[in-house]
């Protein structure tokens, strides 16, 4: 928790941007990741127990577990890829100024804890809202997201607003360690 500490108290606080220019199609997204696979099917192959994929990479069969409100499912199409910070966030808190190749660049981040399997409900109720907006139902899960959250604003050099700050330290509170 001291890394996730020290990099929230880091972050720059900042109003929101503009989403003047804003659009889902300035942050190219699922992009080919080799062997015919984007990057929704490495990040379901990553997150799910089991995974087979058919000849085009599309999981047919596994099981995945929504962290955010727990739910387990069977069929890859009842689950979104959340990005942990959301494509709008990113750009109201810096990523409008990032050149395409950038933004193409957090869309598709496997190493850092941007992007995860859950249930398209949980991702489409969460939508572009930061954690001063929208926390995890399951709140067991709520240090895990504030370290993921942390993670990636500090790793892009995006800002955090007051609100956003003060939730994250209120959910990094809930870690043991």
């Amino acid at each position: 928790m001291g890394t996730a500490r020290t990099e929230l108290a880091d972050l720059k606080v900042a109003p929101h941007g503009s989403m003047s220019g804003y659009s889902r199609a300035r942050f190219p997204h699922w992009a080919e990741q080799g062997d015919d696979c984007s990057t929704r099917e490495v990040v379901l192959e990553r997150d799910g127990k089991g995974v087979e994929r058919d000849a085009a990479c599309k999981p047919v069969s596994g099981t995945w577990v929504s962290v955010y409100d727990g739910k387990t499912f069977t069929d890859a199409g009842d689950l979104d890829i959340d990005h942990t910070v959301p494509l709008a966030n990113a750009w109201r808190s810096g990523a409008d100024s990032w050149t395409q190749e950038q933004r193409k660049a957090f869309a598709n981040d496997l190493t850092h804890p941007q992007l995860l399997s859950v249930s398209a409900s949980s991702n489409r109720s969460k939508g572009d809202q930061g954690p001063d907006e929208w926390q995890p139902p399951v709140t067991t899960y709520w240090c895990a997201y504030a370290r993921s959250w942390v993670a990636v604003k500090s790793t892009y050099e995006l800002t955090v607003t007051d609100a956003e700050k003060d939730m994250l330290n209120r959910m990094l509170g809930t870690c043991s360690s």
